[in-house]
């Protein structure tokens, strides 16, 4: 029901036009727009090739300069109402087309092209499919798509560490009561997070302090079995990230690799900056397969298409494992508390 009201009261909302995905995906979709239309028009394959080339030589010049006005204003666009945004796009590309259109004839003279009605309709009709083509793929992936699957994530976590940090609570409540506090602030802060609307971006500022305040808890149970080594100190602490990236992957690295080991072991968290990318990465111990659960492949998939739903083809997840560790490298595109 909850999936149901939300999107319900979907309201559309302008991509990132500075996005490579977006980008690419805009040069794809107007090209294959093209190349339809001239093989409806075309009698046969040689006149098609033909055509397509023709109307290339119009089309990728109004388009990539298009497209590079719309990076430039791509922050300012996405600050207005949708309605208001597509006008802007679609005022934009027929500037560009109509300047196109009366280069070409200066250059080339008035019969070697259509006249600019017709021009201004094709443009018209290629933008409307881009703009259609967005806003669909945008409610296809509604964060109500994922936000459901991330309840689901909750669910399965939840238990097993609400059981454990009870536990773990209970042991201390009468010799370290002030730590007893402590922890249960901590876990009234975590679970608010949890359900929390987080469909928002967030600081990495924020998503750091939440891993800690899990780490805390887990530290009341595992005591110096668990270690954490932070290597942050060139963090960008206004970064912004999707929220629950970094402590689902430290639940898993404290589940299936500090945990089932006696001695314990090192979690290390190193997080930089470089050629305006945020890196995040991860790397636990573990036991080879056999000797403990499996680990939990719902939570990487998850946080896979949160990255890709924020980010599109400019983020990614890849991990890695050796004999006995296993890394995980997450990379975004970086954006300042500003840029949000």
């Amino acid at each position: 029901m909850a999936i149901i009201k939300q999107n319900a009261t979907y309201s559309a909302k302008l991509p990132d036009l500075r996005n490579l995905g977006i980008c690419l995906r805009i040069l794809i979709l107007v090209n294959l727009l093209g190349l339809f239309a001239c093989l409806v028009a075309s009698k046969n394959l040689t006149d098609m090739a033909a055509a397509f080339t023709r109307l290339s030589a119009f089309l990728q010049p109004v388009l990539l300069v298009s497209l590079l006005a719309l990076y430039g204003l791509s922050p300012w666009l996405r600050q207005l109402t949708y309605p208001v945004s597509a006008g802007l796009i679609v005022g934009t590309t027929l500037l560009f087309s109509t300047l196109a259109h009366l280069l070409a004839q200066y250059l080339l003279g008035p019969e070697s092209i259509n006249s600019l009605p017709r021009t201004w309709l094709i443009t018209l009709l290629i933008t409307l499919a881009v703009l259609g083509y967005l806003n669909l793929r945008q409610r296809a992936l509604s964060p109500a798509v994922t936000e459901a699957r991330l309840q689901a994530l909750q669910a399965r976590i939840r238990p097993h560490f609400l059981f454990n940090s009870i536990n773990a609570v209970l042991s201390i409540i009468r010799s370290e009561p002030k730590q007893a506090e402590t922890a249960l602030m901590d876990m009234a802060d975590l679970f608010r997070v949890l359900m929390a609307d987080n469909r928002e971006l967030v600081s990495l500022a924020q998503e750091l302090a939440l891993s800690r305040q899990y780490l805390a808890l887990e530290k009341l149970r595992l005591d110096d079995r668990l270690r954490v080594d932070w290597q942050i100190d060139t963090m960008p602490p206004d970064a912004l990230i999707p929220p629950l990236v970094l402590q689902p992957l430290l639940e898993n690295a404290v589940y299936h690799g500090i945990e089932p080991m006696p001695q314990g072991g090192a979690i290390t968290v190193r997080i930089y900056s470089t050629r305006h990318q945020l890196h995040i990465v991860l790397n636990n111990p573990f036991l080879p397969p056999g000797h403990h659960h499996q680990g939990n492949r719902m939570a990487l998939n998850n946080i896979r298409e949160r990255l890709q739903l924020h980010f599109d083809a400019e983020a990614r997840l890849d991990t890695s494992s050796t004999k006995n560790h296993y890394e995980v490298h997450i990379a975004v595109p970086y954006r300042g508390g500003q840029g949000k």
